[in-house]
C-alpha cells in the first residue's frame, strides 16, 4: 500500500512537473532593456491599460498574456514615387525615427495594436510626403528648399499622430531621384546661376573700384585747388630762397647768383 501510495505521489508530481515545464513560457517571462509590457487578463477585466511593466523577470498566471513593446527610438525607411507641382514623377527615399509613448502603450495596444508602424506611421508618412512635395517644383526639392520640405513633412506627420500615443523624432529625406534629362537641366541651370552670380560680383567689384578712383581723383583735385589758392608770389619767393639756402650748404661746388632768376629768385650754377 505504501509503495502504491508513493507511486501515486510520484505520478502526480511528474504530471505537475510536466505542466510547469509546458507552461513555463506563460508563467515566467523576462522583459529586456528598452522594453515595457502590459498584461491582458481574460477573466478579470481584460487589458490593464494603466499598469506598465518595466524590464526584468515577471511571473504571471498562465491564462494571462503579456504584450511587450520596444519603447526605444527606432528607425525605418521608405521609398516612394510622388508627383511634383508640375506633374513630374520623383523617386524619394526617406527615413524616420519613432517610438511609442512608454506610459501609454496600454492605450496604444487597445486602440491601434502592436503593428502600429504599418497601420499608422507608414500611411501618415506617405500621405504627408505626397501632399507636401505636390506643392513644389522638382528643382526646389533637388536644391533650394529641400530642408524646408523635409521640415514640412515632419510637422505634417507629427500633427497626424499627435493623439495616437506615438512620438515622431525626425523625418529625413535621404535621396531624391529625378529623370535624367530634368536632372541635367537643373544642374545646368544651377551652374549658369552660379556663373551669373560670379559675373555680378566682378561687376560690382569693378564698379566700386571705379568709384574709389573717382573719389581719389576728386580729392586730389580739391587738394590742388586749395594749395593753388594759398600759393602767392611772395610765398613762392620765400620757398625758393629757403630751397637755395639749403642747396648752398651742400658739399657740391656751385655758383649762386642772387636776383638772377625770374621774379628775383637766385640762379644756381653747378658742375
Amino acid at each position: 500500500m505504501k509503495q502504491n501510495k508513493f507511486m501515486g505521489f510520484a505520478i502526480v508530481g511528474f504530471i505537475i512537473l510536466i505542466l510547469l515545464v509546458s507552461l513555463s513560457n506563460s508563467l515566467f517571462l523576462n522583459i529586456d532593456p528598452g522594453e515595457k509590457g502590459i498584461i491582458f487578463r481574460p477573466f478579470s477585466g481584460g487589458l490593464d491599460k494603466e499598469t506598465v511593466y518595466d524590464q526584468g523577470f515577471h511571473v504571471i498566471a498562465p491564462w494571462n498574456k503579456m504584450y511587450i513593446y520596444d519603447v526605444r527610438v527606432n528607425e525605418a525607411f521608405e521609398k516612394m514615387d510622388v508627383l511634383s507641382k508640375n506633374g513630374l514623377s520623383i523617386a524619394v527615399e526617406l527615413s524616420y525615427r519613432f517610438n511609442p509613448l512608454p506610459a501609454k502603450i496600454g492605450h496604444l495596444h487597445d486602440e491601434i495594436g502592436i503593428d502600429y508602424v504599418e497601420r499608422i506611421i507608414k500611411p501618415e508618412i506617405r500621405s504627408a510626403v505626397r501632399e507636401v512635395i505636390g506643392k513644389y517644383l522638382p528643382e526646389e526639392l533637388y536644391s533650394t528648399k529641400r530642408e524646408a520640405i523635409q521640415d514640412e513633412i515632419e510637422q505634417s506627420t507629427l500633427k497626424a499622430v499627435q493623439n495616437k500615443y506615438i512620438v515622431i523624432d525626425a523625418v529625413l529625406i535621404r535621396s531624391v531621384q529625378l529623370p535624367e534629362k530634368l536632372k541635367a537641366a537643373i544642374e545646368q541651370k544651377l551652374e549658369e546661376e552660379q556663373l551669373a552670380f560670379q559675373y555680378d560680383f566682378l561687376l560690382d567689384r569693378e564698379r566700386k573700384e571705379s568709384e574709389r578712383k573717382i573719389i581719389e581723383a576728386e580729392a586730389k583735385a580739391e587738394s590742388n585747388r586749395i594749395l593753388n589758392a594759398s600759393l602767392t608770389d611772395k610765398i613762392l619767393q620765400d620757398k625758393g630762397i629757403e630751397a637755395t639756402l639749403e642747396l648752398a650748404n651742400s658739399p657740391n661746388s656751385k655758383v649762386i647768383i642772387v636776383g638772377g632768376g625770374d621774379n628775383g629768385l637766385p640762379l644756381i650754377l653747378g658742375n
